[in-house]
């Protein structure tokens, strides 16, 4: 078969990384379900170990199937070059362990995932990496922040849960500008809606166990970006050691073939979701960048081509009456995940953000009204109906 340079992800997704296997007639590849592989010589062995032939030596190293999966995230997100691990936080401990050292400083924003606060705030601090986190999204304060020591620039866009949206090819040029590696999560917006690398980017990391997998059944990370880069991150996940089983490799595999279809439907969900919340009573404020009152929205549509499937609001209440209304639902799942095809619903003072001081938790803007709800592809109507449940229950 001829190899194709495709520019949509719709198709990325499916016919890039894998060409299929003419020599068995295989048009699923095949899971490479193995620790270790034999060599017919120790010239054939040196060959591979080399680089001079293609081949694996064993799975924490590569994996065919890793590989495939690679080639389809690198093609996605636009890099050169991309590498898998066994979670989200595989993922964001093999980039800062891999490209920082004692004495540097990570700058990001405040209202970060959970489980990277808690990596910035408990554990670097031991090997003498610090962080400062800044409470503005406005890149002139983040500029302003940046000293000799800074040597990464971290960020999500949209943020968890408060989705706010960053200036990415500002960002970029801080970056350039004071020679700081830039770093962005991925994961809430897909390659789907958003490519960081189209506005310079370098590093771009996804909690693959969300949207890239979409079936709540596998735990995954992905690092992509420039193949220099990758290759040093390559070695450090392999002294470390997080390694992607090749199964769950393989079901990443099938589950990116349709995350654009998957993706498309939870941007129409949730849009709908959020329009509905924005005009319920019961509902004191909704975050959603798809929305015109979101205070980044026209920033949120210059780089970004769909807002994504997650939905923040405030309910004009309580915290209890949040947590009230996050039982009463009975469609939606309480679970601390999202881009499944199920919708998932989460309080975030008690799930992603329940590590946070409460300094922190107001510094980021995380109230404990507020619900999260990561739309699934369910029919609109009947998340709705579900949220009407919830609302009922605050009577």
């Amino acid at each position: 078969m001829k190899k194709q340079n495709y520019r949509h992800a719709e198709t990325i997704a499916i016919h890039s990384g894998v060409t299929g296997y003419p020599d068995r007639g295989a048009v699923a590849p095949p899971i490479y379900q193995t620790s270790t592989f034999q060599f017919r010589n120790t010239a054939h062995l040196n060959d591979v170990l080399s680089g001079k032939v293609e081949g694996d030596l064993y799975t924490r190293y590569s994996n065919p199937t890793q590989r495939a999966v690679e080639k389809t995230l690198a093609a996605l997100e636009k890099t050169e070059s991309a590498i898998v691990t066994g979670s989200g936080m595989a993922a964001i401990t093999t980039t800062v362990l891999g490209l920082l050292k004692t004495g540097d400083v990570i700058l990001t924003t405040a209202d970060i995932y959970g489980g990277t606060y808690h990596l910035f705030h408990d554990f670097l601090p031991r090997l003498g990496i610090s962080t400062l986190m800044i409470p503005s999204h406005d890149p002139r304060d983040l500029e302003s922040a940046i000293t000799p020591e800074t040597k990464m620039i971290y960020v999500e866009s949209p943020t968890n849960p408060l989705l706010n949206i960053l200036p990415l090819r500002e960002i970029a040029r801080i970056g350039k500008a004071h020679g700081c590696i830039t770093v962005i999560d991925n994961t809430f917006a897909t390659p789907v809606n958003q490519t960081p690398s189209d506005f310079g980017i370098e590093i771009i990391l996804h909690s693959a166990t969300k949207y890239l997998g979409g079936h709540s059944d596998i735990l995954a990370g992905a690092v992509t970006g420039p193949a220099k880069v990758i290759e040093t991150l390559r070695n450090t996940l392999r002294i470390l050691g997080p390694t992607l089983d090749p199964f769950a490799a393989w079901l990443m595999l099938r589950g990116i073939k349709t995350l654009a279809v998957r993706v498309h439907q939870q941007n129409t969900n949730a849009m709908k979701l959020a329009e509905y919340l924005s005009n319920h009573p019961k509902v004191r404020r909704v975050y959603y960048p798809g929305l015109p009152s979101h205070p980044n929205h026209e920033l949120a549509k210059s780089q970004m081509k769909g807002f994504g499937g997650v939905v923040s609001f405030e309910i004009e209440g309580s915290g209890k009456d949040a947590a009230t209304f996050v039982e009463s639902v009975e469609m939606m799942a309480m679970a601390p995940s999202l881009g499944a095809v199920e919708t998932l619903i989460t309080q975030p003072v008690t799930t992603s953000h329940r590590s946070f001081t409460l300094e922190d938790r107001k510094r980021a803007g995380i109230s404990e009204s507020l619900v999260r709800i990561a739309v699934g592809i369910e029919h609109i109507e009947d998340l709705i109906a579900d949220c009407e449940r919830g609302f009922a229950a605050l009577n």
